[in-house]
C-alpha cells in the first residue's frame, strides 16, 4: 500500500510543481508508531530554504484539498543530498561517469558492498559499474541500495 500511495501523490505533485523542479523522489513510510510523506525536489543549482518552504505550501495546500491519504501523517519536504539515492533510469543516465556506493542482498565476489563508477545501464536495465579492476553487471533486484559517493 505504501508504495502504491507514493506512485499516486508522485503523480499528483507532477501536476502542480514547476517546471524548473525536479521531484526526485516520494516516500510514504512508517516509522514507529508514525506515517511520514517525504518528498525529494531538486533543480540545477540547488534549492535554497525559501524554495523549499514555497513548495511544502503548495503540496500542503494540494494534500488538504485532495486529501489522499485516510491516516495521519508529517509531510517532509527536502533535497536528496550530497549522497542522494539513485533510484529511477533518469538518476542512472544523469550520474553516469560519478562514483558510487552499492550495498548488495547477496555479496558479490564475496563482498556485499561495492564502489565504483557508474557506466550506465544496459539494454536490459541491469547497471554498469566499474569496480577495481572489471566491469560488473548488476540486477536492480540485486541491489539493496545504491548512492552517490560523497567524500568529506
Amino acid at each position: 500500500m505504501s508504495k502504491r500511495i507514493a506512485v499516486q501523490i508522485e503523480e499528483l505533485f507532477l501536476s502542480v510543481l514547476d517546471e524548473k523542479y525536479e521531484l526526485v523522489d516520494v516516500e510514504y513510510v512508517k516509522e514507529g508508531a508514525f506515517y511520514y510523506l517525504r518528498v525529494f525536489v531538486d533543480k540545477d543549482g540547488g534549492l535554497d530554504i525559501d524554495e523549499i518552504s514555497d513548495i511544502t505550501r503548495v503540496l500542503n495546500k494540494l494534500l488538504d484539498e485532495k486529501d489522499p491519504i485516510q491516516q495521519q501523517y508529517f509531510l517532509e519536504v527536502s533535497t536528496p543530498g550530497l549522497g542522494r539515492a539513485l533510484k529511477k533510469e533518469r538518476d542512472f543516465i544523469r550520474e553516469s561517469g560519478k562514483e558510487i556506493e552499492l550495498k548488495l542482498y547477496q555479496p558479490v565476489n564475496g563482498q556485499k558492498e561495492l564502489s565504483g563508477v557508474l557506466i550506465g545501464l544496459d539494454e536490459t536495465g541491469n547497471i554498469v559499474i566499474q569496480s577495481e579492476d572489471e566491469q560488473l553487471c548488476l540486477s536492480k533486484k540485486d541491489i539493496a541500495s545504491i548512492k552517490l559517493k560523497v567524500d568529506f
